[in-house]
């Protein structure tokens, strides 16, 4: 199952626009229903220790796991393991080209898709900050 963006497959890092930070996506498990969004970075830093003879850590930039990457929700890893990848299809909402870009987007597409509220979405918050059980809470 590879990751769609603009009705094409992605499934090489070169694929990506120039820059690439990282991308906003949306998950859907087909037979349920149930979606969600989140951000997945492509590049993550490594410290390693200093060569024979340096005092210094050295820094790696190496490429991330988004080519297997699903989501950190517990729903979609429990599916996972029961090995069921095809169940799922995969989509990138937009590509962000920084940091503050990718936890901006993140955020703006979940406000605007109100995952918080609408049940086909399983977020269960916002930044960390903002749950799904507050917002029940004031419901009542």
């Amino acid at each position: 199952m590879n990751w769609i963006y603009e009705g094409k497959e992605i499934t090489d890092i070169s694929h990506f626009p120039e820059n690439t930070f990282g991308f906003i996506y949306e998950v859907t498990h087909i037979p349920s229903g149930k979606k969600y969004i989140g951000k997945k970075q492509l590049f993550f830093n490594k410290k390693l220790p200093p060569l024979k003879g340096y005092k210094r850590w050295r820094k790696v930039v190496k490429e991330g796991n988004w080519k297997t990457y699903f989501g950190s929700h517990d729903y979609i890893k429990g599916l996972l393991k029961e090995n069921k990848q095809e169940e799922f299809k995969r989509e990138i909402i937009q590509i962000c080209y920084s940091k503050k870009e990718l936890t901006y987007s993140e955020t703006k597409f979940q406000m605007m898709f109100e995952v918080l509220e609408n049940p086909s979405y399983i977020n269960s918050n916002i930044l960390g900050k903002f749950f799904r059980s507050d917002l029940e809470n004031y419901k009542d």
